[in-house]
């Protein structure tokens, strides 16, 4: 057993330095397999959930933030729903208690999608915007959204849910 802590070690020091070079997917790969070879490994949930989050955060939906993304939860999810998902991952990502690399930034991402998603006016405001831009692309040419419904409406990282 020794042996794979060793090896998830390295695969971790691998996922750090991808993460430096910006390569997200890659760093989360790494970090996977560090995950799987050591499951008890220090800080490896942690970086996982910072990943999961720095990835949520490129994805754009009809060209905005995908605060639903970063925060895990389905567009069409009630505020509490919102609010577990948020004090969850704000527990797991907290800079105090995630000594990964990029949690503070990951922390910030969903502090922000907390700020908006938490405030009716602001989520609203957010969801109109959104779907006035699917509107308009699926008049000219096709939507994305039909897209994701073919394909169950999920992402292909960690199941979190598309517009």
């Amino acid at each position: 057993m020794e042996c794979n802590k060793d090896e998830a070690t390295r695969a971790k020091e691998i996922a750090e330095r991808k993460f430096i070079a910006k390569d997200i997917l890659g760093a989360k790969k790494f970090a996977l397999k560090a995950q799987n070879l050591f499951p008890s490994l220090e800080g490896i949930p942690q970086m996982v959930a910072t990943l999961d989050v720095y990835i949520s955060a490129e994805n754009k939906v009809k060209g905005e933030e995908d605060w639903y993304g970063i925060l895990g939860v389905n567009p069409r999810a009630d505020d509490d729903t919102v609010r577990k998902h948020y004090r969850k991952l704000a527990l797991m990502l907290h800079p105090d208690k995630n000594k990964s690399i990029g949690a503070d930034g990951a922390f910030k991402f969903i502090s922000e999608a907390w700020s908006i998603l938490s405030d009716k006016a602001r989520r609203a405001a957010n969801d109109k915007k959104i779907n006035a831009k699917a509107q308009k692309g699926s008049t000219i040419f096709g939507s994305s959204s039909a897209k994701a419904a073919a394909n169950g409406g999920q992402r292909g990282h960690g199941g979190k849910w598309s517009i």
